[in-house]
């Protein structure tokens, strides 16, 4: 009896802490490549909203925020059990009646440990020290790597995984790692031209809306307009904007940003 229950006890630990499902046939951990995927969309849809919020108005407050959940979601994803994240749960509900498509859980779980990575130097940066510049906006910027999984099901940390790992990978999306390319799959001419002749299409679309942008009436100053009051030296020089926020013509974005008029 008592070894009855402490085998139930070490299978439900196994169930609770287990990374990934047991499948027939397979001697390494699975994971749902379509929950994956769905995760990935969700996380990747609040992860673009808040960073071209912080871009283009300068708060930085749902960045913040975000940061926090995204470290949350991939603490439970990697030390306790990826079925209780957040995000999958909600990913997995939406995709609850397509037919699993089943993904090695190894490289995943190596994939998912960049990304912790990531939202701790964010936490660092974003939320404890209020750090505004280009590094904390590249760290940023590859977390959107989340939508090369979400739309091409592309796990960019899985290739790293690849290069580094001794074995041979098993059930890798979409088969790559034992199916080869069509031939022809790369494509043919045809759709090479009608691909350049799209963007072609959209690059003199372009041009005509910027030499036919309708110029802003300057208003005019009201004589009532309160005097502007004398700049103190110390906030000018506070306010100066860096060299590498003029390469990204970013300035205005810049000033925003440190609250500078």
């Amino acid at each position: 009896m008592a070894h009855g229950k402490a085998s139930g006890a070490v299978k439900f630990m196994n169930d609770i802490l287990g990374f990934g499902e047991r499948i027939d046939g397979c001697r390494v951990r699975a994971l749902n490549e379509r929950t994956v995927r769905a995760g990935a969309g969700i996380v990747f849809l609040f992860a673009i909203v808040s960073f071209m919020n912080a871009w283009l108005t300068g708060n930085f407050q749902p960045t913040r925020v975000f940061v926090v959940a995204f470290l949350f979601n991939f603490t439970i994803r990697i030390f306790i059990n990826p079925r209780y994240t957040p995000s999958l749960v909600v990913g997995h509900w939406f995709v609850r009646k397509q037919l699993p498509d089943y993904v090695g859980a190894p490289q995943k779980r190596f994939a998912w440990a960049i990304g912790f990575v990531l939202a701790l130097a964010m936490l660092y940066l974003v939320v404890l020290n209020n750090v505004i510049g280009p590094i904390n906006l590249i760290v940023c910027a590859t977390c959107l790597l989340l939508f090369f999984e979400s739309a091409f099901g592309i796990c960019v940390g899985c290739k790293v995984y690849y290069l580094f790992s001794k074995e041979h990978a098993q059930l890798c999306p979409g088969s790559v790692c034992a199916v080869s390319a069509e031939t022809g799959s790369d494509g043919n001419l045809a759709q090479g031209v009608v691909l350049v002749a799209f963007v072609g299409l959209v690059g003199m679309t372009a041009l005509w809306v910027a030499g036919h942008n309708p110029q802003a009436v300057p208003l005019q100053a009201s004589a009532t307009s309160t005097p502007q009051t004398p700049v103190d030296p110390a906030e000018a020089e506070r306010c100066k904007v860096p060299e590498f926020a003029k390469a990204l013509s970013h300035e205005e974005q810049w000033k925003l940003h440190n609250n500078c008029q």
